[in-house]
């Protein structure tokens, strides 16, 4: 840390900053030349007093320091050139009166024993290249200043600056002084908007015990700051953090079919809590607060220029691809289905002639940010990618084993259970729902092991296993049913472990559960070579899928990844210092996540969004994630090993790898996402001990408790009673706690987001919606008689339908690919941790350790004794694999929740 302090004996080091060891030890100062190093910018060089009281005696005791901050120059700053604002502040920059910096001490005034006055100096705009404009200033520090803990802003401009860094340096004076970079990486706003003054501490980590005199009263205030003070509608310009229920996701203004249930905040509907707005209450629902075209987060939280022009490229190219198909379907029927298997090919081949598109308010409702890029384009030829599993092998979704494999090895490979006993039994209430016996019977499974084993034997050797949609969607079967276009059933699908180490799919049981006109209602559809039984099977395959799909997209996605993820970051700001050490492990794994989830809210999730129109529960489907968070939710139970071990997919054994033994041994998300969690576990305990050396560091960090206490009560408020929250009292709790959350923002994510276009985009395999009834519901109608004359129509009319079809395929473009500007984990070196060497050292381990993991991957993705990731045309496991060029890639696994 840069510190003038020329009043020290000759034997201290005037450019070094010190400080105490976690057990109150004064950390030695020693005279050290250390090289610049490139990737965090800091140069530090450090001199005895004589040097500097040579060069400086006669000067009143000053030590003069050079800044230079850089600024970032925006699209928006581009743009705003044109404006009369932009035109003052080039005055302004003439004047040298547009950014004033003041540097904060770390020191209290001994005379006053309060903050010591800061030293100021406006900064004038010195050079322009590329997209970087500096700033330089100098400061005429007094004497008695000591260290240099931070640089208050403020700007002057009648614009928001993206502020890069500040660097100050002494060296005109001595060329053995220190240079100090503070890296900033934040939006800075105008004066004009805000008259309070933007604080950035050195890039230095301290334990709230730890924090110099000079710099606790700030610490604190910054912390208010960011709190707020929960009133009033928030402006994009502002950064604060604060907590609100899912109550914006209807419009019942607008429409007052688009009402919705409030998710949080009540015993019907739990749910985890967003990012507060402030927005208005609605009109005609009071609960419930009124949409806008944009969604407020705090200012950090928004993409980067280059993530948004990345975001609005990809999805322009994808909405485009989806909207002529869909456009000429609207224009007749929206319910009309595929014609035939050859028109969804078409969409990869031949591609389509792009019109210029007229009425397209179907569109501008979806994509509004797009909607006037389309209709203001020429004619064009476009199509999809094709899809990586197409790519490969255009039938294979039409082959059991696939279908089965993909529970091990596609993008939702966390549903997928042991089964441990038969036939299953339901645990809702009969009285509603009828006899819980399932009638997945010993009898019919046994048939189809074909005399391998019985099924006791098959229980006791593990060898059955089951996707269970049973009681999740049973409540909602009438409720979607009496919704038009779209049926639903509950589901259970098994499936017997061969000895060459893959799943074979024995049998579906579809339930309807009784109503006021009919009883219960359940049929058990196996595999078959008969003509009738074969495509009765594969439209309960259909069934399925469509349930996995929306299991997927709602619960292992979007549920247990973005919409958990949120209260950590919004807990995180509002009570960890961006000094504390802790804070600064976290932040790469919150970036864009609050900003994607304010999207999904307006167009994803939101009622008439994209999942409402499009995956099969429709209105009723984030109703479903809230029974699920009810239900199935515990943060225990979102650590990998703990996930495993509860679906039965593992045991504690203290002879294996990890400490686990897979019930199924070739199960590549697992064998794969073990070595990424197990590397992320040792990265967090190297980590974590070196600021922590004692537990009584950890239960003293009252920063530390607030945050995890704010998570439990505030942010997932509904379940703050549950016995399962860990407390944070010891190394390993810390430490397997951070690992949990640092798991699920990157790893848990990339496995069920990064592979959706492979396997989703040719929605056969992955329908988001099953629209018609199973043919055998009633033997005697008509649609039997249809289903009888041609299967192959009657299971298109079940997938969706051109409209959701194309949109689904767009949007999964959108959400599989990588940014240009993605940070991956483990690439990326903090600048705070350059400046510690053990955790610079920890750092370079985690790297070299997962650079070691994608070398195993490649191995085993070559190994022809695993089948589930290898065969002919099979796609190689590939999305534990870390790191990736940008676009769709089917691998990399970034730091954050990020798309």
């Amino acid at each position: 840390m840069l510190t003038p302090q020329l009043n020290r004996r000759a034997s201290s080091l005037p450019f070094c900053h010190g400080g105490t060891l976690p057990s109150g030890q004064e950390v030695p100062h020693r005279p050290v030349l250390t090289r610049s190093r490139k990737r965090c910018g800091v140069r530090r060089i450090c001199c005895t007093f004589k040097e500097v009281l040579s060069s400086q005696a006669e000067t009143d005791a000053v030590l003069a320091i050079k800044a230079v901050a850089t600024v970032k120059v925006t699209v928006g700053g581009l743009l705003s050139n044109l404006g009369l604002p932009r035109g003052i502040d080039d005055v302004k920059d003439l004047l040298g009166k547009t950014l004033l910096l003041e540097l904060a001490s770390t020191e209290l005034d001994p005379k006053t024993g309060r903050d010591k006055e800061t030293v100021k100096a406006y900064a004038r705009k010195a050079r322009h290249h590329g997209d970087e404009i500096e700033y330089e200033a100098t400061f005429k520090v007094p004497e008695d200043f000591g260290d240099i803990g931070g640089i208050f802003v403020v700007n002057e401009h009648r614009k928001e600056m993206f502020l890069e860094e500040i660097k100050l340096d002494a060296s005109d004076h001595n060329a053995t002084a220190t240079a100090l970079t503070i890296k900033c990486k934040s939006w800075v706003h105008s004066k004009s908007d805000n008259p309070d003054k933007r604080l950035f501490f050195v890039n230095k980590s301290y334990l709230p015990a730890q924090t110099p005199d000079g710099l606790r009263r700030l610490r604190e205030q910054e912390l208010e700051v960011i709190r707020g003070d929960g009133q009033g509608e928030r402006k994009a310009l502002e950064r604060i953090y604060d907590y609100d229920v899912y109550n914006d996701l209807g419009d019942p203004d607008h429409d007052v079919s688009k009402t919705r249930p409030v998710l949080g905040g009540s015993k019907e509907f739990p749910y985890p809590r967003r990012c507060r707005t402030g927005r208005p209450r609605s009109n005609k629902d009071p609960q419930s607060e009124t949409r806008s075209s944009s969604v407020y987060v705090p200012r950090d939280e928004a993409f980067s220029e280059v993530k948004s022009a990345t975001f609005l490229t990809t999805t322009f190219r994808s909405a485009l691809r989806a909207a002529v198909p869909s456009i000429q379907t609207a224009t007749i029927d929206p319910k009309l289905g595929f014609p035939h298997f050859t028109a969804i090919d078409s969409l990869f081949g031949d591609g389509f002639t792009l019109p210029k598109l007229q009425g397209v308010g179907f569109f501008r409702s979806l994509l509004p940010r797009l909607i006037n890029a389309i209709t203001g384009g020429t004619q064009e030829l476009l199509r999809f990618d094709t899809p990586e599993m197409i790519e490969r092998d255009k039938f294979s979704w039409l082959r059991d084993e696939e279908f089965a494999r993909q529970t091990l090895a596609g993008v939702n490979p966390y549903a997928i259970e042991l089964i441990k006993e038969l036939p299953p039994v339901s645990k809702l209430d009969p009285e509603v729902y009828g006899p819980p016996e399932s009638a997945l019977t010993e009898e019919t499974i046994e048939e189809e092991i074909k005399g391998v084993m019985t099924v006791r034997e098959a229980i006791e050797n593990k060898r059955l296993f089951m996707l269970d949609y049973h009681d999740l969607l049973l409540p909602y079967v009438h409720k979607v049913r009496d919704l038009e276009a779209t049926t639903l059933y509950g589901s259970r699908t098994i499936f017997f472990l061969t000895n060459d180490g893959t799943l074979r799919p024995l049998a579906i049981e579809l339930t309807i559960p009784p109503s006021a006109t009919g009883s219960q209602w359940k049929q058990v559809f196996r595999p078959r070579r008969d003509a009738t039984g074969a495509w009765l099977w594969r439209h309960a395959k259909s069934h399925v899928r469509a349930h996995d799909s929306c299991h997927h997209e709602l619960i292992s996605h979007w549920l247990r990844t973005h919409c958990c993820v949120e209260p950590y970051i919004i807990a995180a700001h509002r009570q960890l210092s961006e000094m504390h050490p802790i804070y600064r492990l976290l932040h790469p794994h919150f970036r864009y996540t609050m900003e994607i989830n304010a999207l999904a809210r307006q167009a994803l999730i939101s009622a008439g969004g994209i999942i409402e129109i499009s995956f099969s529960p429709l209105k009723y489907s984030m109703e479903i994630s809230s029974v699920a968070y009810d239900q199935l939710w515990r943060f225990d139970m979102e650590a990998l090993p703990a996930d495993l071990i509860r679906r039965g997919m593992a045991v504690e054994d203290p002879t294996a790898e990890h400490g686990l033994r897979l019930t199924v041994d070739d199960y590549p998300f697992a064998n794969d996402g073990l070595l990424i969690w197990s590397a992320i576990k040792q990265w967090v305990e190297d980590y974590v001990s070196h600021y922590y050396p004692d537990p009584s560091h950890i239960t003293d960090d009252y920063e530390l408790q607030r945050w995890w206490d704010e998570v439990r009560t505030e942010g997932h408020g509904d379940k703050k009673d549950e016995p399962w929250w860990p407390k944070l009292n010891t190394l390993e709790s810390l430490t397997h706690t951070l690992t949990t959350i640092i798991w699920v923002a990157s790893a848990h994510h990339a496995a069920v987001n990064f592979g959706q276009y492979d396997f989703g985009g040719f929605f056969p395999n992955r329908p988001s919606i099953a629209r018609t009834n199973m043919p055998t519901e009633d033997a005697q109608k008509e649609s039997f008689v249809r289903f009888l004359r041609k299967p192959d129509v009657s299971l298109l009319q079940c997938l969706p339908s051109q409209i959701q079809a194309t949109v689904v395929m767009a949007v999964l473009e959108v959400l599989s690919s990588h940014s240009v500007d993605e940070e991956y984990l483990g690439s990326e070196l903090e600048a705070a941790w350059v400046k510690d060497p053990v955790i610079q050292r920890a750092s370079e381990r985690f790297n070299g350790r997962l650079r070691e993991i994608e070398g195993i991957i490649d191995s085993r993705n070559s190994d022809p004794k695993l089948k589930n990731r290898v065969g002919a045309g099979v796609v190689p496991y590939q999305l534990m694999k870390p790191f990736s060029k940008p676009g769709v890639t089917g691998m990399g696994i970034p730091n954050s929740t990020s798309i």
